[in-house]
């Protein structure tokens, strides 16, 4: 019997309770507690781009973790993060990040929310919607990072 994609673990997490990583000093002892969960197999999904059907590499994590982060800060010029939320702060097996220059309603109630630009995962994504416009400055960005996958 085949399970109805809305129904998959990975979208009932997708839609699951997620907390935001308010403050940059947050974000930076959140990275920590991932880099040091060598024993969870994170998947990085770029939204836009094709689910991944590998897990990363702790390797690919770490750089993952420091272009991200750059980017965030270069691109999210508030004294405040609060575009990146958690299932679960010292545990998590699910992370959205939203692209700084596609927010709209990222947070709070909206009818048509935005999608998150990068998802990291402990369940194998499927593809969240392919009618997403991702735009080429960060389709380029995600290509380049992982070039060799």
């Amino acid at each position: 019997m085949m399970t109805d994609a809305t129904s998959s673990p990975y979208l009932l997490a997708f839609r699951g309770s997620f907390t935001s990583l308010l403050k940059w000093p947050d974000l930076d002892n959140f990275w920590d507690v991932l880099r040091k969960q060598s024993d969870k197999h994170w998947y990085i999904y770029a939204i836009g781009e094709p689910a991944p059907a590998r897990t990363s590499s702790a390797q690919e994590l770490d750089t993952f973790i420091r272009e991200i982060d750059m980017l965030l800060r270069e691109e999210h010029q508030h004294d405040y993060c609060g575009i990146v939320y958690v299932d679960h702060k010292t545990d998590p097996q699910f992370v959205k990040i939203y692209d700084p220059n596609n927010l709209g309603v990222s947070c709070g109630f909206s009818t048509n929310p935005p999608l998150p630009g990068w998802v990291l995962s402990t369940l194998q994504p499927v593809e969240v919607d392919q009618t997403t416009f991702v735009p080429q400055n960060r389709r380029r960005w995600w290509q380049r990072l992982f070039a060799s996958r």
